[in-house]
This record gives C-alpha cells, structure tokens and sequence, in this order.
C-alpha cells in the first residue's frame, strides 16, 4: 500500500541577486521500498530598494541649483529621483543646470558627461565624482 505524508510549506533565502523559491506542499511518496519526494516551486516576490550613492549634503545643493536654475518654487518638490524634464527643462535648461553646478562646486564637467545626467540624483554622483578626483 501506498502512504502519502505531507509536511508544511517550507521557504528556502536565497543570497541577494539569486533568485528566490519557496517549496510548497512538500509531499513525500513511499510505494514497497522506494519513496520519492515531490513538491511545487513558486517565485516568492523581489524587494527593490533604492539608494542613493551621494551624500546627502550634495543632493540639497545640487535641489537648491535646480530650483535656482528654472525658477521653482519652493512648494514644487525635488527629490534625489527627479528628473529634469519632468521640471519642465529643455535641453538649454538642462546646460545652465550644468554650468550653475560647476559654479556651485568649483568643478568642470567633461561635455559627455554633463550630456548623461537626466536626474538629481545622477548628477550629484557626478559631482561627487569629480570632487573625489579633483581631491587627489
């Protein structure tokens, strides 16, 4: 005669970057002498987080510029994710950011590298960057 014996949904961590499965309804099959083990695999979800590599001091001074630059008001929000074309800046804008940054931080930006940045946040790890290499 055949048993059958369940046991309780096990969940197996993997390390970060690896993909994560959980074994469910762990099922374990004995027929005379021989048994198997049979179970299902899901995906468990992925939690993202998102970090900003610059420091935080940065990330207000390069805001400050921005909203000096095109004008804002105080009200409109800026945070380390926001772009610069969702504030509403053309290409022109986008250069006078550039060269407003350079002021601020006593630096020059590289023009292939100044045509990359598209977000505060990218621009302040460019920033910082930079004054890493001009510091040496």
């Amino acid at each position: 005669m055949a048993s059958i014996a369940a046991s309780a949904s096990t969940s197996l961590q993997a390390r970060p970057r690896q993909l994560a499965i959980a074994a469910n309804q762990v099922k374990s099959f004995s027929y005379g002498r021989r048994s198997h083990l049979s179970f299902n695999l899901r995906q468990l979800p992925t939690r993202l987080t998102v970090s900003c590599a610059a420091k935080s001091e940065t990330v207000d001074k390069v805001c400050a510029v921005v909203r000096k630059q095109l004008s804002l008001k105080e009200a409109d929000e800026i945070t380390a994710a926001t772009k610069f074309a969702a504030l509403g800046a053309d290409s022109l804008d986008t250069v006078e950011i550039v060269m407003g940054l350079e002021e601020e931080f006593g630096i020059e930006m590289a023009e292939e590298k100044a045509q990359s940045i598209a977000t505060v946040e990218q621009a302040a790890e460019l920033i910082e960057e930079l004054l890493l290499e001009k510091a040496k």
